[in-house]
């Protein structure tokens, strides 16, 4: 992630996962909503990357295996997710809550 955009959000979807009492459930919420604009295949590999929403973090490799991708391959498609949401008004409004 080399903009401050994605790079942004990215360093949300860490916190969110690593400390999710710390996150209002309404942000939450939002993010369930925003990660829904990505096709179902990319949501889950956002969600598996980053641990979100109690589901079970798995590594760059594992995810990459399952959609039969090489690991560079993957963390470019994952960073292709993050611009495409970080990039939204929907993520500026979550943003200037948080």
């Amino acid at each position: 992630m080399t903009d401050r955009i994605s790079s942004e959000l990215h360093s949300f979807l860490v916190r969110m996962a690593y400390t999710p009492e710390g996150i209002e459930h309404d942000t939450v919420h939002g993010m369930e909503h925003l990660l829904h604009l990505l096709e179902p295949e990319d949501e889950e590999a956002v969600i598996r990357y980053y641990g979100l929403f109690g589901a079970d973090r798995m590594s760059l490799d594992e995810i990459a295996h399952s959609r039969g991708m090489s690991a560079e391959d993957m963390m470019a498609a994952i960073d292709r997710c993050i611009r495409r949401i970080a990039v939204t008004p929907e993520w500026q409004m979550i943003k200037q809550k948080i």
